[in-house]
């Protein structure tokens, strides 16, 4: 994911809300969301083809993954272990990454990752330095810089979502329409570095509409306090058209 807004215990009926686009090279094989078949069937993601492993998912053990690259310390080093794996690893609760706690942060290039299950939300970052935080109640924003680093993309973002729960929290998919804002906004602070992706702007909107490098996908991710969750992608093409879209429900341990 490139950019996300991510509410944890912010509204009496939703344990989380996430919604978030994923920016990437149009030319970069992925596949949609769909659950994972055995021994994964756990597990409800998208999948990138080329290193494997996954930019967001849920699993019905009662994990969400998320991860997003962070700018401002050079050119990713392709000897490092994809950070989708990362992800992978956290979801299915097993392999080398698996445990939050003990995991090499230093094995892959530089990310930011939101890690949530049923009793906490953690934010786990490996630059400057390894960083594992627990997230108190609270809307929160992430892009490619720094947790809740005033971007305006990212500022949009947590807005939409805000306003979403203010208006009474409607089905989430209506947070689909506020992830296709192709407009920058005229606030907030412009990132320090630029991006690792030559075609990436060093501001740009919430929706990325290039033919090159540009919003692939759109997700939306809310569990109720129950336990029950829905987990929502559209896709979109090099021309920013809607492609197709994915709808999955699931449950988490009460």
């Amino acid at each position: 994911m490139c950019v996300l807004a991510f509410a944890w215990h912010a509204h009496p009926r939703w344990r989380l809300v996430l919604a978030g686009n994923r920016d990437e090279l149009h030319a970069r094989p992925a596949a949609p969301l769909a659950r994972w078949p055995d021994p994964d069937s756990a597990l409800l993601a998208g999948r990138d083809l080329r290193s494997g492993g996954t930019w967001l998912g849920v699993s019905e053990r009662g994990r969400l993954a998320v991860v997003t690259n962070l700018r401002g310390f050079g050119d990713a080093r392709p000897d490092r272990v994809s950070r989708g794996a990362l992800v992978a690893d956290l979801l299915r609760g097993e392999g080398a990454y698996a445990d939050p706690a003990a995991a090499a942060l230093g094995d892959f290039n530089p990310f930011n990752l939101i890690l949530a299950d049923a009793g906490q939300a953690t934010f786990l970052t490996n630059r400057p330095e390894p960083v594992r935080s627990r997230l108190a109640p609270g809307i929160y924003g992430l892009s490619n810089g720094a947790l809740d680093e005033p971007w305006p993309k990212t500022l949009q973002l947590k807005a939409t979502l805000l306003d979403w729960i203010v208006d009474g929290a409607l089905p989430p998919h209506a947070l689909l329409d506020g992830l296709r804002s192709d407009v920058l906004p005229d606030v907030g602070l412009i990132a320090a570095g630029p991006s690792d992706i030559p075609q990436e702007a060093t501001q740009s909107p919430v929706f990325i509409r290039n033919p090159v490098y540009g919003t692939r996908c759109s997700t939306v991710v809310a569990i109720d306090d129950r336990g029950a969750g829905l987990i929502v992608e559209r896709r979109y093409g090099p021309d920013g058209a809607a492609t197709g879209e994915t709808e999955l429900g699931f449950s988490w341990p009460r």
